[in-house]
């Protein structure tokens, strides 16, 4: 077969980097393109003239200097270096975030040195460069020194291959730090020493999980995989339950009473921790009283103690599949703080005087003592909301009738509604899934989420709206938001790109126009096939949600103020509010905002990692599902498209897995990125985004938490693992994508391994 070509862009590609390496090694030499050319042994008179063009385009990007007419040397850089935060592909290539630059720093196979993926680092690079390159100085922190992966035995040593496919290199383990673990083993590994960049770093197991495959192992081996405990240290658990559990009348003297208040919980039908309870009374003018009352975490979560570094360190609550990993020990998760029936318990409340038109005449914030007369489930409110009879009907049927006008009025002035379907996994007494459903979010649910907005936005402008009364000094009060910025012009041009393909149209407008624009494209495509994907691509256009001394205000929601003062119990930004906004309740001065900053990076960060981690159990968990359906035709939605295949959602488990083009066998498929299509060279038979397919499920790998499937009309034309065209081969799922993908180049996807295979042999 004829070796294939190379496109003419991989060419110029690979031509500029030799001009540059050629300029490198004559650092003071002033050169030609003919001088140049004779360096690379060159002869042919177009690529020269090429050489000509790419000389004059770097002289134009910095990278060269002319110093005489035609003559160039390799320009001296700015002196420059910064910290940031590093991300590396599979082909080991970097991209280092920098604040204040506006494009994030290349940096090049060879040159990522001793970073790993997520590391801070130091990077030096030109900023006048149009498309700055640089490369890795040293490693300020490493954001994580344990890592899981499969042991592998072999001829030449003992290496642990990652399973986190965005760390490109692999681990040599020597016999003296096995520490009992065998081939084949799932375990976790610390990183000890790495001598040079270009080798295998040497590390030891401090922790075997079991085979892969096995539920328990593999649950545990992703919590520790995100750097996660499940277990809390014995000074903290012994700290946790010494804390005096009474409430005592000198305290509830402190306190507004709503013990005789009607008030009850509204929860899912397995939760354990109770964040909220509402209140609801009728006032003589009228009005409705309605009350968010939230755990008071901050009572027994007191700073400057090993419970509060604890809590500090964890940030935030984690939901796997099957099992919670909390930010509180038990004692105060589902005890103390958790607002249990029939049982009174502390809280920090925001009481809302509202009519019939959900219109706020007064609002009230403070510590409270109530008494939860009832628990209710999603499940049982939206029964009474239907027409069923039950406990605090009245109560309930005008509580969902004010969040409906709370919701229509958050709409109707800009918010975004991304609500997105839920997978969950009905498992059994083994962990394996044995069902799958969406969940939904009905009245019930949307009823709680409404009034939990009113008192996050409430609060943040309680504290931060200078025009308010309370807020009427001469210095800001630091506080800490909830933020989440505008999208990037660029993120929405692709988006408009995108959804073009499918038919809808994202007009050109201003900041204000742009919000009400993605407001219609979600709108319109409710209900249809690409209803999921049009959500999912729109999120990703966006920027991300976050933490932050810095107000902003929040785009997606349309709030100029907001903050997160409803879960203290699972997240540690809640309990700074409440902290803060007693300590301005108290009439005390704004505190340190560097403090709080740092505070707030440290959350925003740990909840980044606490998603991925529920991800990757989810994914497991989906991928486990179909496999054990193999064989069996299930209806898909194509979810993404790339140059090696087709992504397809299922559409029961939601689980996405890739159709490998070459393994469609009525005709040779290319992809058409311009045109965002796959298509057939003969057949013209095109596969758009968004359209319903009927597939198989093939093949797929738990470990890369990735999905192989066939289309059913080619069942039985393509072989287990190959592929029917020997000559063609099968480009698997495997070390593509361990997630959702939608087309195109993916700078920090886990697609494969990296280039650290070849370390072995320097290993021996």
């Amino acid at each position: 077969m004829a070796k294939k070509r190379p496109s003419y862009g991989s060419f110029k590609t690979e031509l500029r980097k030799e001009i540059i390496r050629v300029f490198e090694a004559n650092e003071k030499k002033p050169m030609n393109y003919k001088q140049v050319a004779g360096e690379l042994d060159i002869t042919d008179s177009g690529v020269r003239m090429l050489i000509h063009d790419i000389l004059i385009l770097e002289a134009e990007e910095g990278k060269l200097k002319e110093v005489e007419t035609g003559k160039y040397v390799i320009a001296q850089p700015s002196v420059y270096s910064a910290i940031g935060r590093i991300e590396i592909n599979r082909f080991g290539k970097g991209y280092v975030t920098v604040e204040g630059q506006e494009r994030d720093v290349e940096i090049p196979k060879g040159k990522t040195g001793f970073a790993l993926y997520g590391d801070t680092v130091e990077v030096t690079f030109n900023p006048k460069s149009r498309r700055p390159e640089g490369r890795i100085l040293r490693v300020v922190e490493r954001s994580r020194r344990e890592f899981v992966g499969i042991l592998d035995v072999g001829k030449v040593g003992t290496f642990m291959l990652p399973s986190d496919k965005r760390v490109h290199v692999d681990f040599y383990i020597s016999k003296e730090q096995l520490n009992g673990a065998e081939h084949g083993d799932k375990v976790l590994v610390q990183i000890l020493d790495w001598d040079r960049p270009d080798s295998s770093p040497f590390g030891r197991v401090v922790r075997v999980f079991g085979k892969p495959g096995e539920h328990q192992a593999e649950m545990h081996a992703i919590i520790a995989e995100f750097g996660f405990n499940s277990e809390f240290p014995r000074d903290v658990e012994d700290y946790a339950n010494h804390i005096d559990a009474g409430i005592t009348p000198k305290e509830i003297a402190k306190r507004r009473d709503f013990r005789k208040v009607p008030t009850f919980t509204i929860d899912p039908f397995d939760a354990k921790d109770f964040d909220d309870a509402l209140s609801f009374q009728k006032l003589p003018n009228g009005h409705y009283e309605v009350g968010v009352h939230i755990a008071d975490v901050s009572h027994y979560l007191l700073p400057n103690t090993i419970l509060d570094a604890e809590a500090f360190d964890r940030a935030t609550s984690v939901y796997l599949v099957d099992r919670t990993i909390p930010m509180l020990p038990e004692r105060l998760s589902n005890f103390l703080c958790s607002l249990r029936p029939n049982e009174e318990k502390l809280c920090f409340s925001a009481v809302f005087e509202l009519d019939e038109e959900a219109e706020i005449h007064s609002e009230w914030y403070g510590r409270t003592v109530i008494y939860s007369d009832r628990r209710f489930t999603y499940e049982e409110a939206q029964e009474i909301i239907e027409g069923k009879d039950g406990d605090f009907k009245e109560e309930i049927l005008t509580l969902d009738k004010l969040a409906k006008k709370l919701r229509a009025e958050r709409f109707s002035e800009g918010s975004i509604d991304f609500n997105s379907e839920e997978v969950k996994f009905k498992l059994d007494e083994n962990g394996v899934p044995t069902g799958v459903f969406v969940k939904q979010m009905k009245d019930s649910n949307q009823l709680i989420e409404d009034f939990m907005l009113l008192a996050n936005r409430k609060v943040a402008a309680f504290i931060g709206d200078p025009s308010l009364p309370f807020n009427n000094t001469s210095k800001p009060k630091t506080f800490v938001y909830r933020i989440h910025d505008e999208p990037s012009p660029d993120k929405i041009e692709q988006l408009r790109k995108f959804v073009k393909q499918l038919g809808y149209k994202l007009p050109k407008t201003d900041e204000k126009g742009m919000t009400a624009a993605i407001k219609q494209l979600i709108t319109a495509s409710i209900g249809q096939p690409e209803e999921s994907v049009i959500k999912v691509m729109t999120i990703r256009s966006m920027a991300k949600a976050e933490y932050s001394t810095q107000n902003i205000g929040h785009y997606g929601l349309a709030f100029d103020f907001y903050t997160h003062f409803t879960s203290p119990i699972r997240r540690y930004p809640d309990v700074m509010v409440h902290r803060l906004l007693q300590h301005y309740l108290e009439k005390g001065k704004p505190v340190d905002e560097s403090e709080y900053e740092m505070r707030c990076r440290h959350s925003s960060a740990m909840e980044k990692r606490a998603a991925e981690a529920e991800r990757a159990s989810i994914k497991y968990k989906q991928v486990e599902f179909m496999l054990a359906r193999k064989g069996q035709v299930f209806e898909g939605i194509v979810s993404g498209l790339a140059d090696w295949g087709i992504y397809v959602e299922e559409k029961e488990s939601k689980c996405e897995g890739l159709i490998a083009l070459n393994t469609i066998m009525d005709d040779h498929y290319s992809f058409d990125p311009d045109r965002y299509v796959v298509y057939g060279v003969r057949t013209k038979r095109e596969f758009h985004m968004g359209d319903t397919v009927m597939v198989m499920v093939h093949d797929g790998d738990l470990q890369a938490r990735s999905l192989d499937y066939i289309l059913a009309e080619d069942a039985g034309l393509v072989k287990s693992g190959g592929g029917s065209r020997e000559s063609r081969g099968f480009a698997s799922s495997k070390g593509r994508s361990g997630g959702n993908f939608s087309g195109g180049k993916s700078r920090g996807s886990s697609k494969g391994r990296g280039s650290s295979r070849g370390t072995k042999k320097k290993r021996r």
